[in-house]
């Protein structure tokens, strides 16, 4: 493990955390040990103990998806900043800094302080920071440790003036990118005019460097037909321009152009690479999904989906009907309903709070007490819901606990 990237032995404190009764699905049997003691043992999850639903990650999986995004972003010439807020554990952090990435992007200062919290050394903000208690821990944080370096975004000459005034003691300015919108989109300077009126108030304030611009080019969502491809690359277009018509007002000789969620970061490549830093974002990659990103992912043909929530069936109260204990409280429903493995003509149909609603198509082999595994779709709206999750090898054995802090 790097420790210049992470601090190495606040990850690996989390090995030695005792396990307990709050987190849902592993055997009782682990409580009062240590994942380190567990992992030594190598135990079969499902044979020993395991209660539904239980979330997993397959090892090999995030093996394979790490060596494929590094490989991808060494080939296009850019550099990866991964969404942290997908996973939010810091021990998946540290694989992704040592398979190559340049830092981790947070999506709001309560990530920042967490990724702090394991020594994160690089740190890309992808929002804007205005609340003056978030903008002194900053300072402070800056200004105690030389080696953080953090960038955020502004969008507005209130939101510099409101940094400005709360960074008044600061000994260390605060990176920003000015942030390039769309209409209808998120956050980010609508028009040219906006983006140059932004960035000149960025420049002219002391308690600020500029240092380069920001987007989200998915800020409308992750439709991957030839009309959206095409109101993609235009807005990328634009991001372009604002970041060679800025170039005067650039105070760094290492200019960031960033965007890059993980359905389009290939044209971000395609678009934006040039004689500057060009940082993509994408968060999902890492244990990738059999749906949302299955479908839309540059690399869906290369990626291997991680994540995985097991069940059992706990009811089968009529013909072709499974009733399981996995609700809206364990996997994502957001994009799509989970999808079964292993049991090609079935489908989820809905969700309750703890249980799925399996549709089964005269598969005779499903019956009360069956263990069953569902891949999901948007990992994002998964790992939030669970605080440890073994992973696992090909075997089912537990090779990993995977911390996360949401």
């Amino acid at each position: 493990m790097d420790v210049e990237h992470i601090n190495a032995s606040a990850v690996a404190a989390l090995a030695d955390e005792v396990i307990d009764w709050r987190f849902k699905g592993l055997p009782s049997t682990w409580w009062g040990r240590t994942p380190a003691q567990i992992c030594a043992e190598a135990p079969n999850l499902f044979a020993g103990g395991a209660v539904g639903p239980v979330c997993v990650l397959r090892s090999e999986a995030l093996r394979h998806n790490l060596i494929a995004m590094a490989g991808w972003c060494r080939d296009r010439g850019v550099e990866l900043a991964p969404h942290g807020k997908t996973h939010m554990a810091p021990q998946l952090f540290a694989r992704q800094l040592d398979a190559g990435a340049c830092g981790i992007t947070a999506a709001t200062l309560s990530h920042v302080r967490i990724y702090r919290a394991f020594g994160v050394r690089d740190v890309v903000l992808a929002n804007e920071l205005v609340d003056v208690a978030g903008l002194r821990w900053l300072a402070a944080e800056l200004d105690a440790h030389p080696d953080f370096s953090m960038v955020c975004w502004v969008d507005s000459v209130r939101g510099v003036e409101l940094m400005s005034a709360a960074l008044a003691g600061a000994r260390r300015p605060v990176d920003v990118c000015v942030e390039v919108g769309m209409p209808g989109g998120r956050t980010g300077c609508r028009g040219p005019a906006a983006v140059d009126e932004v960035a000149r108030a960025a420049a002219a304030s002391p308690r600020l460097r500029l240092v380069g611009v920001a987007g989200y080019e998915a800020a409308l969502g992750h439709d991957i037909a030839p009309e959206a491809l095409a109101a993609v690359t235009g807005y990328l277009r634009e991001l372009r321009e604002a970041a060679l018509r800025l170039a005067p007002l650039f105070e760094t000789d290492r200019v960031i152009v960033t965007a890059g969620g993980s359905t389009y970061f290939d044209a971000v490549a395609d678009v934006l690479g040039g004689d500057w830093r060009t940082i993509v974002r994408s968060g999902a990659y890492l244990t990738h999904d059999d749906g949302l990103y299955a479908r839309t992912s540059p690399l869906r043909t290369a990626l291997q989906p991680a994540l995985q929530v097991w069940a059992q069936v706990v009811s089968c109260p009529e013909r072709g009907l499974a009733v399981l204990t996995m609700g809206r409280r364990d996997v994502s429903f957001d994009q799509d309903l989970p999808l079964p493995l292993g049991l090609a003509d079935s489908v989820v149909t809905k969700l309750n709070d703890q249980h799925a609603y399996l549709r089964l198509d005269g598969d005779d082999s499903v019956e009360v007490g069956s263990w069953l595994g569902f891949g999901i779709s948007h990992p994002c709206t998964v790992f939030d819901k669970w605080q440890l999750i073994p992973e696992l090898d090909a075997d089912d054995r537990v090779v990993g606990l995977i911390r996360t802090f949401f």
